[in-house]
């Protein structure tokens, strides 16, 4: 079995072929442009791979009804000539195939829930934060849609008592991404965050923030699982002081042992690494044939 798989980032495309297993057989990637440039890079991948599915997870905001005239388009994004773009559309007029088509989030939840750190569960949450933050979540068997779909990225938060930045969210300023996400730490701090020393006050600050979403997602979603991906989780002295922030705000409320006594096994990076969301556009594919 032969799937298409791509993982639509705000930075860069990933294209890939896999199969079943959830093995990624081939991968291409190259710089998120302007849209008509950058499918016709996913075009071209394609054109002679003979794939019997697509699956697309991508950045969003995007339209998931399938009642919707829209359906497949992403909407208000300030993405560059990507607000308003038939992206689905797209690739349906060059490609006859079955396709999945879901937020990168989503996706990569999907993927960890098949394939990695959440695999054998029926519910989890998976945070990405890089250039920008947002939300997946997977839960009783299912990712969650609804209106539109999750966007934990922009929830509001409450302010660090150190912190003077006034977030760089265009929309909000100061939600999670706007204070959290990469460029959130740039500016703050004048330098990118792979530049800062592990022990500098940056991170204390950065897992106030990212726990505040973790503590305020246990409480309403409950999720057998937590995942934090994307670039600024490379920094792997986040995860400590996450976990250590996350008990010290939820203050012994949720009273689960996983929660209690296991924390460093529920608060983890993604287990399929920086392949969580290709694999999970894999997954995406595989649902659109039915698999």
């Amino acid at each position: 079995m032969k799937i298409g798989a791509i993982e639509a980032g705000g930075t860069k495309f990933v294209c890939g072929i896999g199969n079943e297993q959830g093995v990624i057989e081939d991968r291409v990637s190259f710089p998120t442009e302007r849209p008509e440039q950058t499918l016709a890079n996913v075009i071209e991948y394609f054109r002679d791979k003979r794939v019997e599915a697509i699956g697309v997870g991508t950045f969003g905001p995007i339209n998931i009804d399938p009642t919707s005239p829209l359906y497949g388009h992403v909407t208000t994004t300030p993405k560059p000539g990507w607000s308003g773009y038939n992206f689905l559309g797209a690739l349906k007029e060059q490609f006859d195939v079955p396709y999945g088509w879901d937020t990168d989030v989503n996706a990569a939840a999907l993927g960890e829930a098949v394939w990695g750190a959440a695999k054998g569960l029926d519910s989890c949450v998976y945070y990405t934060i890089g250039t920008g933050v947002g939300l997946g979540v997977y839960t009783e068997g299912k990712l969650v849609h609804g209106l539109v779909h999750p966007e934990g990225g922009h929830i509001m938060t409450r302010r660090h008592p150190d912190d003077q930045f006034a977030g760089w969210c265009p929309y909000h300023g100061d939600c999670l991404e706007g204070i959290a996400a990469g460029p959130a730490i740039e500016r703050r701090w004048k330098l990118k965050g792979s530049e800062l020393p592990i022990d500098h006050p940056a991170w204390a600050m950065e897992a106030f923030y990212i726990a505040q979403a973790v503590a305020g997602t246990i409480l309403m979603l409950s999720p057998k699982k937590v995942i934090l991906g994307g670039g600024v989780m490379k920094q792997e002295q986040l995860f400590p002081l996450i976990r250590t922030e996350v008990l010290r705000q939820l203050n012994g409320y949720v009273n689960a042992a996983a929660i209690l006594d296991g924390i460093d096994e529920y608060i983890v990076p993604p287990g399929l690494g920086d392949n969580a969301g290709l694999c999970g556009s894999l997954a995406l594919g595989l649902r659109a044939l039915g698999v």
